[in-house]
């Protein structure tokens, strides 16, 4: 994976001055004031020597204007830009190699930067960086700010007249060049010194890089105000990695103390963003972002989308290499897709060309997954493609028992004296008659009014590119007690909500009209499922049973519980468009067949005549409890996602059986909520769509999965999530997600990208669930304090609120 070369040895130590190196030239000190730059292309040349430093070159950069390479060196008395073919060619003509002198005497230069163009050129030195032109060798301007000396500059790619300082301080500032202002300055964002910065100009991000190997990503709006996306701990993520790689290939022979005998510091030392390459292996390499990671013991690619590790190429894992520790990088792209990286030793005076092809470090990476993961080859798809097997568990059946009555004789007297269905009253009962009959004379002839169909936002289809809920419309307090779990119906007209103190509210999706409550669990009800049918729906809780309720009953058909149960349940819900009772117990995931027998028996109504009988039962495979479930009910599907509590997360195919994916560590903690993408009946997607799922996990963010290419897509952290399990949503359009967050608000997140869209304020409690209305663009959500809110898009229209939905003694407050 990693090919040195050539390698060059120094006059003195260079580990801790600024190198440089870009796609077809590197250069290197020689004697400390001059310069040998060498022509890639063709490494048997004669390198260019550049002379004209008086001092110690402290710092070089290479830049581009036109299609005219340039190099740009400094030391404490001189800042000069070097045009490499204008050099090359006086060398040839017999003359000696001159530069253009751009700026004197400013100082110990520390870092270097070109801006795209070319035109300008950044020079730290001390607290404060010196703007200087290229071509007219002047100062233009200087900017200080920073409470300790700087380590790195960088121009924005896209408007040049933005520039990026870092410092000793651990901040960063974005600078207005136009203005010579401050536009945005950080908070101290780490205990170390942030010594590498980089902007990406796919995704509109910053990233910053600390000694101590963390690192920020930002996104950067129009106004400038730097909004933090996410942060990474290489270290944390080369464990990871490590762990992924011993799972993948069931190689337990190499101890984690065999691997790293000494424990140091992944120091972030510079990056580069990865061009796509060619991986026959990876169809969506156009649209991942992609960065190489220098730190002082190899080299790292990480995915920007979901913040993971994908290789870590080592030095300890290449005896051959002359780089033990490095001290400096300088990544560029180079041609068919390789990276070329200049590295200096720490310890040496060594300076290594290295060449890295990812797409051989890639390729080896998902070798691995195909050999790990076999069935995965064979694809994965939420949408039932082929007919249930003959000994599936769903083909199951639950045949009910006929109950044979003894025949009674004289058939004649079990038919009804009287053949109507009701039989007028006698009248003895009634006060006698006070007035006769009067015919009405005076009668208006008005013509019949046509009764239309009322067609409201309710029925109408769900807009695909609408706006996402936003703004607040009506915010009601249900009881002293966490909304532990809710749900709309199917149609978006009434809401479940089941609370911590083990009862179950049912409201209209405009939180108006008093509510109908149902009591009987004994602890808070962990979840609560509509069926498809919109007839029934079952509410689960921790106490170890679970109800199916009629719709509109007061009591439950179905009553499943004591020995039948062993287990707190997790999760329940409908499946298999209401065939079947999903349950996760245990370590078990439990399929029950029911039938839901509406009739009662005044004399024995203790007896329940519904019947609910155990299918099949499922154990994971490494014992652990079960902690969160997802399946969808809305249309035939084989597949059921759980999560175990440790770690992993698993694809059941309930078809065969058996477990068809699996990702050991899909999180930092286990999973507590997955939410799928369900679409609605009043909303269109494509069938592909409907492989991307959602998972959150405590201090870990939120992840979007994608069956069809068996990895994480994108993650999403804009939120505080530290304690509680807050729950995340899809929207019906497949366009937004929601997630509760501990800092009492909601977050929308679009879906393509990291960066938040709204945040949505209005709660004094930390917000748990969040849940879409699947007929019209409306977002609810549950607190920790057992208040429910409403958020619309903006300027929709906003309905009054009805006093009377509010229940005695908690009133409702419109917003």
């Amino acid at each position: 994976m990693i090919a040195e070369k050539f390698t060059f040895t120094c006059d003195q130590l260079s580990s801790h001055r600024q190198i440089a190196c870009c796609p077809t030239h590197c250069v290197t000190q020689h004697g400390g004031k001059d310069l040998l730059c060498y022509n890639l292309k063709d490494l048997n040349q004669e390198p260019l020597a550049l002379t004209g430093h008086h001092g110690e070159i402290s710092a070089m950069v290479f830049g581009r204007r036109d299609t005219n390479v340039l190099l740009c060196s400094a030391s404490a008395d001189y800042i000069i830009v070097w045009n490499i073919e204008l050099c090359q060619k006086r060398v040839d003509d017999g003359l000696i190699a001159a530069g253009t002198v751009i700026g004197t005497l400013l100082g110990d230069v520390v870092y270097l930067a070109f801006c795209s163009s070319g035109e300008r050129v950044a020079a730290c030195t001390g607290n404060r960086v010196n703007i200087l032109s290229s071509q007219q060798g002047e100062l233009v301007c200087t900017l200080s700010a920073h409470l300790g000396p700087l380590t790195a500059a960088e121009f924005c790619p896209w408007d040049e007249e933005i520039l990026a300082t870092t410092s000793e301080d651990r901040s960063f500032k974005v600078w207005d060049l136009k203005a010579e202002a401050v536009c945005y300055q950080s908070f101290v964002l780490s205990a170390s010194p942030l010594i590498c910065c980089i902007f990406v100009e796919k995704s509109r991000q910053f990233i910053v890089g600390s000694s101590d190997g963390q690192i920020w990503c930002f996104s950067i709006p129009i106004d400038h105000n730097c909004h933090l996306v996410a942060k990474m701990d290489i270290d944390k993520m080369y464990k990871r990695y490590l762990r992924q790689q011993e799972t993948i290939t069931q190689q337990k022979e190499a101890k984690p103390g065999d691997q790293q005998t000494v424990e140091t510091t992944k120091a972030v030392l510079s990056m580069a963003v990865c061009l796509p390459f060619d991986d026959i292996h990876d169809h969506t390499k156009g649209e991942r972002s992609l960065l190489w990671i220098g730190s002082s013991d190899g080299l790292y690619l990480v995915d920007l989308d979901t913040s993971d590790l994908l290789t870590a190429l080592c030095f300890r894992d290449d005896p051959a290499l002359s780089i033990a520790m490095a001290g400096c990088w300088s990544i560029s792209s180079g041609a068919e897709g390789q990276m070329l990286c200049l590295v200096s030793s720490l310890f040496t005076p060594t300076v290594a060309l290295l060449e890295v092809r990812p797409t051989d470090a890639m390729l080896g990476l998902c070798q691995s997954l195909e050999k790990a993961l076999g069935s995965w080859s064979e694809g994965l798809s939420v949408i039932q493609s082929s007919p249930a097997l003959s000994g599936s568990p769903l083909n199951a059946d639950l045949k009910r028992k006929e109950t044979n009555r003894p025949e009674r004789k004289g058939g004649v007297k079990e038919q009804p004296l009287v053949f109507q269905t009701r039989v007028k009253s006698s009248g003895y009962s009634s006060s006698p008659r006070r007035t006769m009959f009067s015919p009405k004379t005076n009668v208006e002839n008005r013509p019949k009014e046509t009764h239309r169909r009322k067609v409201g936002p309710i029925l109408r289809d769900y807009p695909t590119d609408g706006r996402a809920p936003s703004v607040p419309h009506q915010l009601l307090r249900v009881a002293n007690a966490p909304v532990c779990s809710m749900q709309y119906s199917g149609d978006g007209k009434q809401i479940l909500c089941g609370l911590g103190d083990g009862s179950v509210f049912s409201y209209k999706s405009n939180l108006t009209g008093n509510p109908a409550v149902y009591t009987g669990h004994n602890s808070a009800v962990s979840s609560v499922d509509w069926s498809h049918c919109r007839q029934r729906w079952l509410s689960a809780s921790r106490d170890r049973t679970l109800r199916v309720w009629p719709s509109g009953s007061s009591e439950p058909a179905i009553t499943l519980g004591g020995d039948m149960l062993s287990h707190p349940i997790s999760a329940a819900q409908f499946y298999y468009l209401d065939k079947f009772l999903l349950l996760a117990c245990g370590d078990s995931l439990l399929l029950y067949l029911y039938h839901v027998d509406n009739t009662h028996d005044d004399i024995k109504r203790y007896k329940q005549r519904s019947v609910i009988k155990l299918a099949a039962r499922f154990r994971t495979t490494t014992a652990t409890d079960i902690t969160a479930l997802s399946a969808i009910n809305d249309f035939y599907s084989h597949l059921v996602l759980q999560s175990g509590a440790d770690r992993s997360l698993q694809v059941m195919d309930m078809n065969q059986g058996r477990v068809a994916s699996e990702w050991p560590d899909a999180h930092s903690r286990a999973i507590h909520c997955i939410a799928q993408n369900k679409g609605s009946a009043f909303a269109t997607q494509s069938p592909d769509s409907h492989n991307l799922f959602l998972t959150s996990a405590v201090t870990d963010g939120i992840r979007l999965w994608d069956l069809r290419t068996h990895r994480c897509v994108r993650r999403y952290e804009n939120h505080f999530n530290r304690c509680h399990a807050c729950d995340s949503a899809m929207s019906p359009c497949g366009r937004f997600i929601a997630s509760g967050s501990e800092d009492n608000c909601a977050y929308i997140y679009d879906l393509r990208s990291n960066r938040f869209l709204h945040k949505l304020h209005r709660d004094s409690d930390t917000v748990l669930r969040v849940a879409f209305n699947p007929a019209t663009p409306e977002l609810l959500t549950g607190t920790l304090g057992g208040r429910l809110g409403v958020f619309r898009p903006s300027g929709g229209p906003r309905l009054s609120p009805d006093p009377s939905g509010a229940q005695p003694g908690l009133p409702t407050s419109p917003l």
